[in-house]
């Protein structure tokens, strides 16, 4: 099967075109390497993929680049590209979460609808959407609203989603990932800053007073769900909305217990404020992924901080 990945380079989206290049898949990579974070952590990400004969990256920026011929062939696209960061959304900054997260996700539909229609788009979406939910565990079914621009970026996003499979029949499918982490995580995520600052005796800053809450979902159940989403049978997946949990619930503070345990020292804490779009408390519902898609995650917090902190210990802070 040929995919196209956007988003290749980035922390999901190099799991994810690992996984498929390792069951045989033919995979095209696009990332146009914003500046959110280092150019080299993504290129590192990628760096062994190259070695692949079945693998191509092409480096341009979504709004840009001429699809069609990306498009050639091409059975799934999974649409992982998008500027992250819910505390970073805000101010002047906002317009470059316009661009790569909703003008660049209608300017793909478009493309799929004019040269692709008859292939499936997976589209990364977030719990983010959800805001600050009513219930827990929360479903699909409970209202989206969002407390940070990000999240209405990714809310809009998983909105033309679901316009561009009404009005013109397109297979879209969109997966809501909740808090993600594992090797490979951006040095902006919690765990990393955490893991990181542990290995080295720095202080742990953490917003908030370390009792909020949320589902921690480990990167290879994400990878698991997201090439779930792309084989599922069409009855009941496309066009629907998907949350994909680790089964993780935790507070910060329990996870930096976990992670001394981890470590094997207690790291030093400093509590600062809580900054404006953190949600309190978030905890998937997973009953429809796991009846529709065959998603059940198999890591929790445990293996999952360890093999995060041996990949920042021998990658990062070798």
């Amino acid at each position: 099967m040929k995919c196209l990945v956007t988003g290749a380079a980035g922390f999901i989206g190099a799991h994810l075109c690992r996984a498929l290049l390792e069951r045989g898949d033919e995979v095209v990579g696009l990332d146009c390497f914003t500046d959110y974070y280092p150019r080299a952590i993504k290129e590192r990400a990628v760096a062994d993929l190259r070695d692949w004969a079945d693998w191509r990256l092409v480096e341009a920026d979504l709004n840009q680049v001429d699809l069609p011929p990306l498009l050639g062939g091409v059975e799934v696209v999974f649409h992982l590209a998008a500027q992250p960061g819910v505390r970073a959304s805000w101010g002047q900054r906002f317009e470059t979460y316009v661009d790569n997260n909703i003008r660049a996700t209608q300017r793909l539909l478009e493309a799929v609808k004019e040269f692709a229609s008859g292939v499936r788009l997976v589209f990364a979406g977030s719990s983010s959407v959800y805001g600050n939910a009513p219930e827990f565990p929360t479903s699909e079914d409970v209202c989206p609203r969002p407390v940070s621009p990000y999240g209405v970026t990714k809310l809009a996003g998983e909105h033309l989603m679901g316009l561009y499979h009404a009005n013109f029949a397109l297979k879209t499918v969109s997966l809501r990932y909740f808090t993600v982490f594992g090797p490979g995580q951006r040095p902006d995520m919690a765990f990393h800053r955490f893991i990181k600052a542990a290995l080295t005796g720095d202080t742990i800053r953490i917003f908030g007073d370390g009792r909020q809450s949320r589902d921690f979902t480990y990167v290879g159940d994400i990878v698991q769900a997201t090439l779930a989403a792309a084989k599922a049978p069409e009855e009941g997946t496309v066009g629907q909305a998907f949350n994909v949990g680790g089964g993780n619930r935790m507070t910060v503070n329990d996870v930096l217990a976990v992670l001394a345990e981890v470590i094997g020292r207690r790291p030093r804490l400093e509590y600062q404020g809580v900054v404006k779009g953190d949600v309190r408390d978030t905890e998937a519902d997973i009953s429809r992924a796991r009846s529709r898609l065959g998603y059940s995650p198999g890591t929790g917090m445990v293996d999952g901080l360890r093999a995060e902190a041996a990949w920042i210990e021998d990658v990062i802070l070798k």
